[in-house]
């Protein structure tokens, strides 16, 4: 979250970058949302302060398709996060950090690696064409989701309460283009099952 003990110079920078990221999106067609901030502790002993952020709207869903004109106005004062709904335009693989890594390895040896996000609780994104299904090992995995249909992530610069989300690979890098969510599910299987090749594998289908 926003530190409480930043200059007022620097608070004002970071909302300004945050709208300008919400803009940006909204301009190229992904479902933004204002989010609201992670909460740190909500009842005694109950600790949530990686819990991250969540829509500031209970009735985010009819806010898919707003023009970004009108996505500009949600980013003002009180809006301190950026969420991106799944299952539309784009879906999300969360897996830990080293699967994340492993997978990034893989995905480099293509020559066109995937868009990938990272958290400061050491989860990593991975963003790929809308599926509508992942394979039996993921899904199979505990510590692997699918943000699908009815989902939604935090992306760049949302503040957790140790850090900000920050993009491992950014989009400009694949030129604003979603590779296939097929390939890149092979990808992280590979990762899963411990291949640790780079030999050279077909270069990833992309979606505008």
């Amino acid at each position: 979250m926003l530190d409480a003990n930043w200059p007022d110079s620097w608070r004002g920078a970071f909302r300004i970058e945050m709208r300008a990221e919400a803009i940006g999106l909204a301009w190229r067609g992904w479902p933004v949302l204002p989010g609201a901030e992670p909460a740190a502790i909500t009842a005694e002993g109950d600790d949530l302060t990686w819990r991250r952020p969540v829509p500031a709207q209970d009735n985010w869903r009819e806010l898919l398709e707003t023009h970004p004109h009108e996505v500009a106005t949600w980013f003002g004062d009180d809006t301190h996060s950026l969420l991106v709904a799944t299952g539309t335009v784009l879906d999300a693989i969360e897996v830990d950090d080293e699967l994340g890594k492993a997978a990034a390895r893989l995905l480099r040896a293509t020559g066109h690696p995937a868009p990938i996000v990272a958290m400061p609780n050491g989860r990593w994104l991975f963003l790929t064409t809308v599926a509508t299904s992942i394979p039996r090992e993921l899904a199979d995995q505990a510590s692997i989701q699918w943000h699908g249909a009815n989902g939604y992530i935090p992306l760049p610069p949302s503040p957790f309460q140790h850090g900000v989300v920050h993009w491992r690979v950014k989009p400009e890098v694949w030129g604003w283009q979603l590779p296939e969510a097929t390939e890149v599910h092979d990808v992280l299987v590979r990762a899963l099952a411990g291949d640790q090749a780079v030999a050279p594998v077909a270069t990833l289908s992309t979606a505008a």
